[in-house]
């Protein structure tokens, strides 16, 4: 199992449960523990890693190093298929991961339109202030993506 620093913390409640409450569920895995677990699996194992043809959009976060490109088909104001590739924190890799399981399919607008609560509502925690811009990376990119396509750019 990783420990704080491995997941690119450096304080162990810069991971909390929504509500912040942490108690016991099924076997005695805390809940916060899952989550954990559910982005640890997303960076181990990340969905949608790789090039796609199509739209292309990188950013980087220039206070950590976290980088991301973004690859995406949008056909009639909706997200046909997506992928990604970068470096960077758990954190920053597994929430592009679990994005663009969720954003298959949806209309340009409704992605847009999702912010930080959505985020933290995927991963299912509360991150710390110091880890926010890890956690957007992904979606900051693919709403950058997103806009240039309907404002004509792309």
């Amino acid at each position: 199992m990783m420990n704080a620093q491995a997941l690119g913390t450096s304080k162990s409640d810069d991971f909390k449960p929504q509500n912040s409450k942490s108690f016991e569920t099924f076997e005695g895995i805390e809940i916060d523990q899952m989550y954990r677990e559910h982005i640890l699996d997303h960076y181990r194992n990340p969905r949608n890693k790789g090039k796609l043809q199509g739209l292309h959009f990188h950013d980087k976060n220039p206070l950590c190093g976290d980088e991301i490109d973004i690859y995406a088909l949008v056909q009639d104001g909706t997200l046909r298929n997506i992928s990604f590739e970068g470096n960077g924190c758990a954190v920053s890799q597994a929430s592009a991961s679990i994005l663009t399981e969720y954003v298959k399919g949806k209309k340009a607008d409704e992605i847009t339109s999702m912010g930080r609560e959505e985020m933290e509502e995927l991963l299912g925690i509360t991150v710390s202030v110091m880890r926010v811009k890890c956690m957007m990376l992904a979606l900051v990119a693919l709403k950058k993506l997103l806009r240039g396509v309907t404002n004509g750019h792309a």
